[in-house]
């Protein structure tokens, strides 16, 4: 029901003349049908008139609260639309006290992985340097041990910084990609033969499924040559003693379909959604022995998704798993 002030008015007039009525009654005072009617005219009029203001009044305050740029033209009376429009905000300032909720929790995750991801190689430093001040400096074979460690250490903490600074940038101010035609094959190609070497060191055969004849791409060479680094290192981290990486590229019709394949350890299909998360691993002594950051698949995502396109994770525990995204094909 709409409650606007003429209706209220007019029961506010009706009940008083009511009153009225029923007190000259018992007064025994007779007095006309002409009175009646002005007297109630002159109560409607000055309820409503006294309604109104009061209403808008209230109305301009619930207005100004929940839509600061919002300048009312004329004047609203709906009582049962300023109710919706209020239950309306509600909703929304609780959707937007949720999201704070979420990112709160996001900062406060991130800052706990970041500080743990850094303490480790900060403190393995401080480690090393404090034996070779100890008197393990004097002995050439100990002092070349502990710098080799001390300079992995400080390795890792660029890499994690690195791919920190990668991601912060790309979040904060995503820039327009500059893309070209390039042949994927041949942009493939190059970054098995840059990780051929710490491949062999884990016992991994890195390779393409098939020959390939040149296929063009439009897309942000360097970008895409990073995501192939990061699925291949990847799989390099999680793959199993003698265990094969393999490329397969699909030429469709609009689009180049790219599957990068291992058979290694698996993931288990709860794992499979948190993937992309920064810091997120399955198996965190493993990644972290072999130089794994917990950030190079949520580049990936990044990466992909400000081209437009799709990727995607499939795995079966004891199988291996597979990575896939799409590129725009020239």
């Amino acid at each position: 029901m709409n409650n606007s002030p003429l209706k209220i008015s007019f029961i506010i007039a009706g009940i008083s003349i009511l009153l009225f009525w029923g007190f000259t009654s018992l007064l025994n005072t007779n007095i006309s049908f002409v009175y009646y009617s002005i007297l109630f005219v002159l109560i409607l009029c000055s309820a409503f008139l006294l309604i109104k203001k009061y209403i808008q009044k209230k109305i301009n305050l619930l207005y100004r609260t929940i839509h600061t740029q919002k300048i009312l033209n004329e004047p609203i009376y709906d009582l049962d639309k300023v109710e919706k429009e209020v239950q309306q905000w509600v909703k929304e300032k609780q959707i937007e006290i949720e999201h704070l909720k979420d990112t709160e929790k996001f900062r406060r995750e991130f800052i706990g992985n970041v500080s743990h991801e850094l303490k480790t190689p900060i403190f393995n430093i401080q480690g090393y340097v404090l034996t070779l001040l100890e008197g393990a400096l004097e002995d050439e074979q100990i002092n070349r041990k502990y710098l080799q460690r001390t300079q992995k250490s400080v390795e890792r903490m660029i890499t994690i910084v690195e791919d920190l600074s990668n991601i912060s940038n790309m979040e904060s101010s995503p820039e327009t990609l500059k893309t070209k035609k390039f042949d994927i094959v041949s942009c493939t190609l190059s970054v098995l033969e840059s990780l051929e070497y710490k491949a062999k060191k884990s016992d991994i055969t890195l390779r393409f499924d098939k020959e390939y004849d040149p296929i063009f791409v439009e897309a942000n060479e360097s970008k895409i040559s990073q995501v192939f680094v990061n699925l291949v290192n990847n799989s390099i981290v999680y793959g199993r003693d003698n265990g094969v990486t393999k490329i397969k590229i699909f030429d469709l019709e609009t689009e180049v379909l790219i599957e990068v394949s291992d058979n290694g350890i698996g993931i288990e299909e709860e794992d499979i959604s948190r993937l992309c998360e920064r810091f997120y691993r399955v198996d965190s002594a493993r990644s972290i022995d072999k130089g794994g950051t917990g950030l190079g698949l949520s580049i990936v995502k990044h990466i992909i998704e400000s081209h437009q396109q799709t990727f995607n994770i499939r795995s079966t525990v004891g199988v291996g798993s597979t990575f896939s995204f799409t590129l725009q094909k020239y």
